[in-house]
């Protein structure tokens, strides 16, 4: 799909883009300003909702800032809400040479987060934006105001997760499931939301829609690969988690999400996040944005709350 590029406009020394959608989501559900950076010879898409405490957004896989839609409208008058889409997945276009991996991810979160000026900011993460938003959090202590976790992780993989990967990012069955078959954008996310009666069909289209041919699917399988891949990088960021110690923290967990993220992974976050305040849902399972946005909702207000002058 060709996407044109409509207009260049400077803000301050930040060059931002207009493009073309190159899919469209139902606006009831998803009715926020896109909003474009260049990165390399591709682009960034994110959503910049709000005035107010900055909060940084961060999805996983294979999701993108959708995720996030009813978190965003129901902050979006008391916050600035700041939730940018990946390289290669929901409305953003991957530079050459970009492999998708999480550091390379990452990176693109640090470059948005400076170019942007973002500061003093309440970082959201689940599944891969736990390590993705991580591996900037332990190095920029100074830059957090606070913290909401939710169903991932950051440290080297347990026995269950690599033969998790082994299967969805491997070759040649994981990676036929995932380009061939978008398995996870069309099987395993919707099957691993508690509330079958939130998958819709425009939810299964703005989940789907981003991969549609083989090769835009590539992203999806390097992650779960990656899982095993990424074990001295994972590794790393777990040895710098103690300089969040004193970091106000939400730790938000959907009970329902076995084998993937058990109790077990909560706890090892209650470890390092001494200053954690922790909900666990019976009624969500992975993807608690999607199950209990409501409850996404309050932990932001709480750390807002813990971190406001006076408290």
């Amino acid at each position: 799909m060709i996407l044109s590029v409509l207009e260049r406009h400077h803000i301050g020394h930040t060059i931002m883009i207009t493009v073309a959608r190159p899919f469209e989501v139902d606006p009831s559900e998803y009715p926020f300003e896109d909003h474009w950076l260049p990165y390399r010879d591709g682009y960034v898409h994110y959503v910049d909702e709000g005035q107010g405490p900055t909060i940084l957004l961060l999805h996983g896989n294979p999701t993108w800032s959708y995720v996030y839609r009813d978190v965003i409208k129901g902050l979006r008058g008391e916050c600035r809400l700041v939730a940018p889409d990946y390289p290669g997945f929901g409305m953003s276009k991957a530079p050459s040479k970009y492999g998708f991996t999480p550091q390379e991810h990452s990176d693109a979160v640090a470059d948005l987060i400076g170019r942007l000026d973002l500061t003093n900011f309440v970082l959201v993460v689940q599944d891969w934006g736990g390590p993705i938003g991580m591996n900037y959090a332990v190095r920029n202590r100074a830059n957090l105001r606070g913290l909401v976790v939710m169903n991932t992780w950051a440290w080297p993989a347990s026995t269950l997760q690599k033969v998790f990967s082994i299967v969805m990012g491997g070759w040649p069955v994981g990676y036929w499931l995932q380009t061939r078959r978008n398995y996870f954008a069309k099987s395993m996310l919707p099957g691993g939301i508690y509330d079958s009666k939130k998958v819709t069909e425009s939810f299964r289209k703005a989940y789907t829609d981003p991969f549609p041919t083989p090769e835009s699917r590539r992203p999806t399988w390097v992650f779960p690969r990656q899982i095993r891949k990424a074990r001295p990088w994972l590794a790393d960021i777990e040895s710098r988690l103690p300089n969040l110690a004193d970091v106000p923290a939400q730790i938000l967990w959907g009970t329902h999400d076995d084998p993937g993220f058990p109790l077990a992974e909560m706890a090892r976050w209650q470890k390092y996040l001494k200053m954690h305040e922790t909900e666990t849902l019976d009624d969500a399972s992975h993807s608690v944005q999607e199950d209990r946005p409501d409850r996404v909702v309050a932990s932001i207000r709480r750390v807002l709350e813990r971190t406001s002058q006076g408290k």
